[in-house]
């Protein structure tokens, strides 16, 4: 049966949602609180299992014609010497998608322009919400709209879980983060690998999106940064001069600067034709580079769902089981990793190193084929169809 779907947020969540809905046949309207879909924020790296929905959706090599493929991710020292390495060509064979960075307002793009513009209404600020024979939005502007079922996709502040499901705890990290996008020429060896190096409560992360621009982050402990204006390449003085060559050539106006959050897990994503994905359901620390990658898994097991012909209420219930204990396991793993990552003693960051060089790369591959497997989703749809 043709549904109605109300996708409050056009983050690369709800987009990807709303696209897999539209294939599926069913009307969609994303409301954006957004006056434009412009060229903003840093980059983004689309991980295995985000490239295998994304190849369901057509939407595979459009990506990585704009993106950059990694093929590789080592985190290192300060100096960027590796300290653990991890080689991703057995995943890309195995599930025949390669991992890609790209710019985000480039992914949003595509998306949007996959979707079509006319399903998404701008400067659509959602301020309350009303169970009345479905649901009435109300938003800032003082418009109204009317849908049966609702997707809150509006990221980790959001209000369609305050006003429907009235939870939601927000954990700080007391880490703070400035992203950026360059122009930057950098050796050859590194341009299909994803570098994080950590240092003492500091890490530097970088990756390129495409052959001109490179993305980067730079995390820090709060403690250690000054109150005030914060000069990045003095408080990252003492790691290698190719991290000082990439933020020296980002101009300071183009930094986006952020506390680290997340949303401490909570039980329930539905209810009654109401539905959260993404970071309205389970904000991950960016830890892991999953944050994304697990709410197109959502839109993807939602899709699925769909197609069982079991009623809307049923398929909601049924993908938040399939769904939770995956998501909440990347929300308690990352949270785990960015408080290692922070060492600051000497000593323990010796001993970190050091257990991180002798994992087994069998135990790393293991985990990682965790992350990228959505196989369990279709096993369970299968279940539900029989």
């Amino acid at each position: 049966m043709k549904e109605q779907f109300a996708i409050i947020g056009a983050g690369i969540g709800g987009l990807t949602l709303a696209l897999t809905l539209k294939q599926k046949g069913h009307e969609v309207t994303i409301f954006e609180s957004a006056s434009e879909i412009k060229p903003v924020g840093a980059g983004i790296i689309m991980a295995n299992n985000a490239m295998q929905v994304f190849r369901t959706l057509g939407m595979k090599e459009k990506i990585e014609k704009a993106g950059n493929k990694v093929s590789s991710m080592k985190i290192t020292d300060e100096q960027l010497k590796a300290i653990s390495s991890i080689e991703l060509a057995k995943f890309e064979a195995k599930y025949g998608v390669y991992n890609v960075a790209i710019h985000r307002a480039d992914l949003q793009r595509l998306l949007a322009e996959e979707i079509g513009l006319e399903h998404i209404q701008l400067s659509k600020r959602l301020s309350k919400i009303e169970r009345i024979e479905g649901f009435n939005l109300t938003f800032d502007d003082n418009t109204t709209a009317k849908s049966r079922i609702v997707i809150g996709a509006d990221g980790i502040h959001s209000t369609v879980r305050k006003e429907i499901f009235e939870v939601g705890e927000i954990r700080d990290t007391r880490q703070v983060c400035w992203r950026g996008v360059c122009e930057v020429e950098l050796p050859k060896e590194y341009e299909h690998t994803a570098f994080e190096a950590w240092g003492k409560g500091l890490r530097f992360g970088f990756v390129k999106i495409n052959s001109q621009k490179v993305y980067w982050y730079a995390v820090a402990s709060e403690g250690l940064v000054p109150s005030g204006s914060v000069n990045l390449s003095g408080l990252f003085r003492t790691f290698h001069s190719d991290v000082l060559r990439i933020i020296a050539a980002t101009p300071a106006e183009t930094i986006f600067f952020s506390k680290i959050t997340d949303l401490k897990p909570i039980s329930i994503w539905q209810d009654k034709g109401a539905c959260l994905i993404g970071d309205a359901a389970h904000a991950t620390t960016p830890n892991m580079g999953q944050g994304a990658c697990q709410a197109i898994e959502d839109a993807y097991a939602i899709g699925k769902l769909l197609e069982s012909g079991k009623p809307m209420d049923q398929v909601f219930s049924e993908y938040e089981r399939v769904r939770m204990k995956k998501a909440h396991q990347i929300v308690n793993t990352s949270w785990t990793m960015g408080k290692l990552a922070h060492l600051e003693n000497g000593l323990g960051i010796w001993l970190r190193n050091a257990a991180l060089g002798i994992v087994p790369s069998s135990l790393n591959d293991k985990q990682l084929d965790g992350v990228f497997d959505i196989g369990y989703i279709d096993s369970e749809v299968e279940k539900l169809k029989s």
